[in-house]
């Protein structure tokens, strides 16, 4: 992908991901339960895990026995090789999602399970609404400040396009109170999730923009004890490496018996 048509600067991501915190990524461990648990559901033991994240210390001590690589637009997985594939808290800022899943799928056994686990399009739709009508107001125009995440439906569809079997989509929505909307941006900085879209602004964004969202978050977004809130939305994917074993559709005109049977009921015609 070219620089001029990429969403995401890698570069700057990077540098982001280097502030990292240990005590502010809760949303990390969050999402590792989840991931767990969700693990544990499936009656199937996992012999070679790999995980694609830009955080490798904190997944490598969440799944210490599996291999942990960086989300770079190649990924670095042998093809056929891993029995569970799991893309962590990444895939929001992927030039290419769709490649990225790709990459995933071919590097899976036939029957391997895949999770992947990122932000979604209702992560802090507060922040972006603030900070939006602020610049609004001040300067007259609007810049990129937070990466436009994918909703649900358009993410489940990533999961047919790659060649998954058996795609599910669903959320978990975590709300958080925060003192204001600094206290927020400064835990941001901390998780190494701050701006770093490739259209960004390239220069310090004015103070009167930013007091003037401040205000605006405290006006629209207060709780009964005068904090704030924001909104993370996680959205989980997960399917199946294809395999002569798992169950398929029945072909159409196959069934044996009518529905209106099986329900006691009278089938009618719909109108025209």
């Amino acid at each position: 992908m070219s620089k001029q048509s990429a969403l995401t600067d890698h570069k700057a991501l990077t540098l982001h991901r280097r502030r990292v915190k240990a005590d502010a990524m809760f949303l990390h461990h969050a999402a590792a339960d989840e991931v767990h648990d969700r693990m544990g559901m499936v009656n199937k033991s996992f012999n070679s895990v790999a995980v694609v994240t830009g955080f490798p210390d904190l997944w490598s001590s969440v799944l210490p026995l599996a291999q942990v690589l960086a989300d770079t637009e190649t990924l670095d997985l042998t093809a056929g090789q891993h029995d569970l594939v799991i893309h962590a808290m990444a895939l929001h800022w992927a030039n290419d999602p769709v490649g990225q899943l790709i990459q995933c799928r071919r590097a899976m056994a036939p029957d391997g399970l895949f999770l992947s686990v990122a932000f979604g399009g209702q992560t802090l739709h507060e922040l972006r609404a603030c900070l939006g009508q602020a610049e609004a107001e001040v300067t007259g125009g609007m810049s990129p400040r937070v990466a436009p995440m994918a909703e649900l439906r358009d993410m489940g569809g990533l999961l047919q396009r790659a060649g998954f079997a058996l795609p599910v989509a669903d959320t978990q929505t975590l709300t958080v109170e925060y003192t204001d909307m600094r206290h927020l941006m400064r835990d941001l900085r901390a998780m190494g999730e701050t701006n770093a879209l490739a259209a960004r602004l390239r220069r310090p964004t004015a103070g009167r923009v930013m007091h003037r969202a401040a205000e605006l978050y405290a006006q629209h977004f207060a709780t009964d004890t005068q904090r704030v809130t924001a909104t993370f939305e996680l959205v989980y994917l997960t399917g199946w490496a294809p395999a002569d074993s798992q169950p398929k559709p029945l072909r159409p005109g196959s069934a044996q018996q009518r529905l209106a049977d099986a329900l006691r009921t009278e089938e009618t015609k719909l109108p025209d």
